[in-house]
């Protein structure tokens, strides 16, 4: 019988057949490379699309493989062990051909469920000739295999060896005996496995490399070299929960995303959009690893996919003890310990969604509705389960309660998912849940930034108030609404002051001077506002509401004034309020700009970063959070020099504001931080395209903003070479900062002027140290004062200061300006070594460039007005061009080019250009 069996032609056995040349996808390398030898099975494809996917995320994996490899004596070979769907055979399949570029002969062997009820399935084709005995037949396998290698090294690998029968498992043990034969085996975990492929491990004859799933890091890196571009960070993270890093499903996830559209790329960076919807595909693939399911477990499975996470004993009283065992046995359903109590869940996030997709609609309300009263039942008083309850209530059988779903709407807003808030807050509407619920609703709609729905619903806001609170909260929703959302701050001011006249308690006067503060502060008033932010914190039965808006406004105040030190305790008090709002706590992220900028301004680069952070992890689930915190993030990097940092979440950022507007000015903070990015980085085609989408982004609400716009044309002038124009455009923006008593930007502006080669302001940063909160005055005074002695030593220790501080950019700076010190002094070794340092520092910021290292990269010659001008001419700009930016006329201009060229040995303006880009 052993001999018929084997006589069937069951092929599962390749010897280097040709590789499908139609495979566009696969480029020239990984076609030559691949030993998969068939499409379907091959991990380099995509599911029916024939996209490349590369191995990503498996270094140390790949590290080991080789070395069992590679060993010259012992243990030769491996057990991959791992999850389905996890990537092990592709690391198999990998590691042959790594062998076979070595000039090792390799051999693929794929076990199956069919071929399981058939001795030697999996070798099915291979023996020439056979018998009866099976110890013969298993010496003439091992000998055939090692006739394959003609007398070499062979590595044989062996796919889903769990599924072997056990006479195909004793030859494959028998190959690991020999010393010609190195095995690479995959095994799925989980699965039960015949005695001889466990003795593999459990003896020593292979090494067992437990394969886990990708990490997030992996995963995004994984998902840019397939899409070709990156994938912004909220999206990766997203992808990578839903899929737990299983390499498998997320292809097919990724394929069914891009063929919907929702997959798309924006501005440069892919984003994905909207819910998942699973392929049928990918259907197959999840039901497939939940296996066939019982009524019973039927019924645990989808109580869970509509309903999770349950208490334990709640689930088992609407499904069954026994069913919810059987469910955990099999894998399907997870317990976590929390605090006294146990949470089931779904094993796996694809659970729920291919069961909420299977499951039909009357199935689907009954249960919602059982579930529902259920947790009603149960007395669970906590605001998770009345938001879970809300939403349940929303799609089931059961009759809308409008107080449950107006308390559901506020909390989900407390939990910035502004679209379930939105959803709930109009069912509660609509059954009649009042003021408040249609509060949620505008709300929701302000944070979502839908500008053409909020002024309907504010209509419909003013006609529910009925009382003087109501009124009060009714206007703090309009002003809001016209001066953030669509930048009328004229009207807001015009509606805030109607409302103020209207007023006589004294509760509803403070309310409105909160929102006053914030107002007063972006209109660049930062004296009143911090006035009247203090006067409405000052009284202790102040609203939530009306604390987050005063804060707000102080916060942006403190920021602009320099009084660095009162902005923790302000933002503090803020966050404290905004986490409790059901209307306002969207703001929290603004509330964290702010304060992350003043940091910036007082030069407190590292406490900022921490700021950032902290908001980042806050605020997880705020519609638009990763997009906003992504630009007070960059903002905190950009400060500390590490510009393609910045830059990469500008990015991120910009794509996913798309459509968004303004959203509440911060696209105008967005664009005035990566325009300055660019500028530094040298960009400067890029950074001036940047500075046009800006000046024709300027909100007008944020005029506290002016200084830092005049500030980055000033570093776009110095990136283009007009450093003279650069240095005037500094001092316009210190001297609109001071007639506005915006002291920290004046220090900014300031602190920016000497960089860029300005000493003459040495005695006004000395004067501002003295009543600016924070290091950077002092630090930049020093700078100044260096620069205006030319003292090397002295802009070096700048140097070293400003680094401790955390802006290597401004290091850097000093470091170039003392190299050019002692340069001028013939000091040639400390110049070298000046140079060298800002060097360093300049890379540190991801090879930034301003004038002061494009001196100490590439010292010329030159006058500071010949270098400025043979750059401007090296830039493509003609002579009457050079000339009007400069204020100067053409035949100086000519002079300057005329005397540079003799200085340079030139003849051509090509020649000069080639000189001053040298480096």
């Amino acid at each position: 019988m052993l001999a018929a069996v084997l006589a069937r032609p069951h092929i599962s056995w390749w010897e280097d057949p040709p590789v499908d040349s139609g495979a566009t996808a696969c480029g020239r390398a990984a076609r030559s490379r691949c030993t998969a030898r068939g499409r379907s099975r091959c991990g380099l494809y995509g599911p029916g699309a024939g996209q490349s996917w590369p191995l990503t995320g498996r270094v140390e994996e790949l590290r080991s493989i080789d070395q069992a490899i590679g060993r010259p004596g012992g243990v030769k070979g491996v057990v991959l062990a791992g999850a389905p769907g996890v990537g092990k055979t592709r690391l198999a399949r990998e590691a042959l051909a790594r062998a076979a570029e070595q000039g090792m002969a390799t051999r693929w062997v794929v076990a199956s469920a069919s071929a399981r009820g058939l001795p030697l399935g999996a070798f099915a084709g291979l023996l020439a000739t056979v018998g009866e005995d099976p110890a013969q037949v298993l010496r003439q396998g091992v000998d055939s295999v090692l006739a394959e290698a003609g007398g070499g090294d062979l590595v044989v690998g062996v796919d889903d060896a769990h599924l072997l029968d056990e006479l195909s498992a004793l030859l494959v043990q028998q190959l690991a005996l020999h010393e010609a034969v190195t095995l690479v085996a995959t095994v799925r975990t989980g699965e039960p496995v015949a005695d001889a492929v466990s003795a593999l491990w459990k003896d020593g004859y292979l090494t067992r490399l437990d394969v886990p799933a990708l990490s997030e890091p992996d995963t995004g890196a994984l998902l840019n070299a397939v899409l070709g571009g990156p994938l912004d960070s909220g999206s990766v993270a997203r992808m990578s929960a839903l899929t737990r890093g299983n390499a498998l499903f997320l292809r097919h996830l990724v394929s069914g995303e891009l063929e919907a559209g929702r997959l798309h790329a924006v501005g440069g960076v892919w984003r994905w959009s909207g819910d998942v919807t699973i392929t049928p595909g990918l259907a197959e693939l999840v039901e497939a690893r939940m296996g066939r399911l019982s009524k019973r477990v039927r019924d645990v499975v989808d109580v869970l996919a509509l309903g999770e996470p349950l208490d334990a004993g709640l689930l088992a009283q609407l499904t069954g003890a026994a069913a919810v065992e059987e469910a955990e046995a099999r894998g399907l359903v997870s317990v976590e310990q929390d605090g006294r109590e146990l949470r089931t869940r779904l094993a796996h996030p694809l659970y729920g969604e291919v069961r909420r997709a299977g499951i039909g609609t009357l199935r689907g309300r009954r249960l919602r509705g059982r579930i529902a009263t259920a947790l009603a039942r149960t007395g669970g008083g906590s605001s998770e389960d009345m938001l879970r309850r809300a939403v349940l209530s929303l799609d089931s059988d059961l009759e809308a309660d409008p107080a449950l779903l107006t308390a559901a709407a506020g909390y989900a807003v407390q939990l910035f998912d502004l679209r379930l808030a939105e959803r709930i807050g109009r069912a509660a509407v609509a059954a009649g849940g009042g003021f408040q619920a249609q509060m949620t609703v505008v709300a929701a709609l302000n944070g979502l930034c839908r500008y053409s729905e909020v002024e309907v619903e504010l209509a419909a806001l003013t006609a529910l108030a009925g009382t003087d609170t109501e009124r009060v909260r009714a206007t703090v929703a309009q002003v809001h609404y016209l001066m953030w959302l669509v930048e009328r701050p004229v009207e807001a001011a015009a509606v805030l002051d109607t409302a103020e006249d209207r007023v006589r308690g004294e509760a509803a006067r403070l309310q409105l001077i909160a929102i006053r503060a914030y107002l007063e502060a972006g209109l660049g008033h930062p004296a009143r506002a911090a006035q009247a932010g203090a006067m409405a914190l000052a009284w202790p039965g102040l609203p939530d509401e009306s604390v987050t808006l005063a804060s707000c406004g102080l916060v942006a105040a403190l920021a602009a004034l320099g009084r660095v030190d009162e902005l923790g305790p302000a933002a503090a008090s803020g966050r404290i309020a905004a986490a409790r709002s059901p209307e306002l706590a969207f703001l929290l992220v603004p509330m964290a700009g702010w304060q992350v900028h003043g940091l910036r301004l007082a030069g407190c680069l590292h406490e900022a970063l921490a700021v950032a952070l902290e908001c980042r992890e806050t605020t997880k689930g705020v519609a638009f959070a990763v997009e906003l915190t992504n630009i007070v993030l960059a903002e905190a990097e950009l400060a500390r020099g590490q510009v393609a940092t910045a830059l990469r979440l500008l990015r991120e950022a910009r794509a996913g504001l798309e459509g968004a507007g303004n959203a509440g000015g911060f696209l105008y903070f967005c664009l005035l931080s990566t325009t300055r990015g660019l500028a530094v980085s040298g960009d400067r085609v890029a950074a001036r395209r940047c500075l046009e989408e800006l000046e024709a982004q300027q909100h007008p609400a944020l005029l506290v903003l002016q200084p830092e716009m005049l500030l980055t044309r000033a570093w776009v002038a110095a990136a283009e070479g007009a450093v003279s124009e650069a240095v005037a455009l500094a001092q316009e923006a210190a001297a609109l900062a001071a007639s506005r008593g915006q002291l920290a930007h004046e220090v900014l502006a300031l602190h920016t002027a000497v960089c860029l080669g300005d000493g003459s302001v040495a005695d006004r940063l000395a004067d501002l140290a003295t009543r600016v909160g924070g290091p950077r005055a002092s630090a930049a005074a020093a700078q100044a004062a260096a620069l205006a002695a030319d003292d090397g030593d002295a802009l070096l220790a700048a140097s070293a200061h400003l680094e401790q501080l955390g802006d290597l950019l401004a290091a850097a700076d000093s470091a170039a300006q003392a190299a050019a010190a002692y340069a001028r002094h013939h000091r040639t070794s400390p110049s070298k070594a000046a140079a060298a340092r800002a060097h360093r520092l300049a890379q540190l910021c991801d090879a930034a460039r301003t004038p002061a290292l494009a001196v100490a990269a590439r010292p010329l010659p030159l006058t500071t007005r010949e270098r400025e001008i043979v750059t401007m001419a090296a830039h493509g700009l003609s002579n009457r061009e050079i000339a009007d930016r400069l204020v100067v006329s053409v035949r100086t201009v000519e002079g300057h080019l005329y005397r540079a060229a003799a200085k340079l040995g030139t003849s051509s303006r090509a020649e000069l250009a080639a000189v001053i880009h040298h480096d």
